[in-house]
């Protein structure tokens, strides 16, 4: 296919265009900087001029390929994820109507996170109540009733990969900052973990519309053991905080850190014959380049 990848100089979507690549698929890569246009065409990727913040602009990529993957997102300001959602919605509002009517596959992006904290997710739990990024993937599901092949991919809360730890870097720099590594309260509360890549293609190849897969490898790493990996990481000690001091000590990511939200994937799993097979959380974490 020649698959439309929002988000292709990011840290998911340059993953997911490098597994497309490499699995026979073109790729027309959008990006709004000369800069962002020069990495895409290094990496042989075709470039799109034009930004999530116009909607609009998207349009013509979505009708000049074969797909259309869905991962960008306003993460500029992470205390004001409410309006980065309200963007996000109008970007898939946009690309959904033009796509209607196509059959084309249509991939966006949601997440496992505290849907359902407390409780294992699996894929035919839907947020109640209906906001922020949950309105996205409501909004998603409907182009299926518009001869879209609509999927919502839910990454775990941590998405990693070569060179690359998601949320994980910010307890780094915390654990730098304060001199010793923390976990919230009794360390037990879960977050799952993916490198998330291939199950994007798989979902563009071969998922039906209307479906919510799971981006899930570890099910659930507690806080304790990223918490012990870090402190053996950078070589520090390695201590509970209590639940309401996260917060303070983590800043914007204190609340998340606390949360209990593991996850499932087995029925994505049984679905799209997809085995998780690279590196873990834990095992990516024995690697020195993320201490540095």
């Amino acid at each position: 296919m020649r698959v439309f990848v929002t988000g292709a100089t990011g840290f998911i979507g340059g993953a997911v265009v490098r597994e497309l690549q490499a699995n026979g698929h073109q790729v027309l890569g959008l990006t709004r900087s000369d800069s962002g246009a020069q990495r895409l065409q290094a990496a042989g990727v075709e470039v799109y001029r034009g930004s999530i913040d116009e909607p609009e602009s998207l349009r013509a990529g979505a009708s000049a390929a074969d797909g259309v993957i869905h991962t960008a997102f306003d993460h500029s300001n992470l205390g004001a994820l409410s309006a980065a959602a309200v963007k996000d919605l109008a970007v898939v509002q946009a690309l959904g109507e033009e796509l209607a009517g196509s059959g084309k596959p249509f991939v966006t992006t949601y997440g496992t996170t505290a849907i359902r904290p407390g409780a294992v997710l699996t894929e035919d739990v839907r947020p109640f109540p209906l906001e922020g990024r949950g309105l996205v993937e409501a909004q998603t599901l409907q182009w299926a009733e518009k001869d879209v092949r609509a999927i919502s991919v839910r990454p775990s809360t941590v998405v990693h990969g070569p060179g690359v730890m998601g949320f994980v870097h910010f307890l780094i720099a915390a654990a730098k900052e304060k001199g010793f590594s923390a976990y919230p309260g009794g360390g037990s509360n879960r977050w799952p973990a993916v490198n998330a890549a291939a199950l994007y293609r798989l979902a563009l190849e071969n998922a039906p519309a209307g479906s919510v897969v799971h981006a899930v490898q570890d099910a659930g790493v507690t806080s304790g053991q990223i918490a012990e990996a870090i402190g053996h990481g950078l070589n520090l000690p390695v201590r509970p905080i209590p639940v309401e001091q996260a917060a303070d000590h983590f800043g914007w990511l204190g609340p998340l850190f606390g949360l209990d939200i593991p996850a499932s994937s087995q029925a994505t799993q049984d679905l799209l014959a997809w085995r998780p097979v690279r590196p873990g959380l834990l095992e990516n974490l024995r690697e020195a380049q993320f201490f540095a």
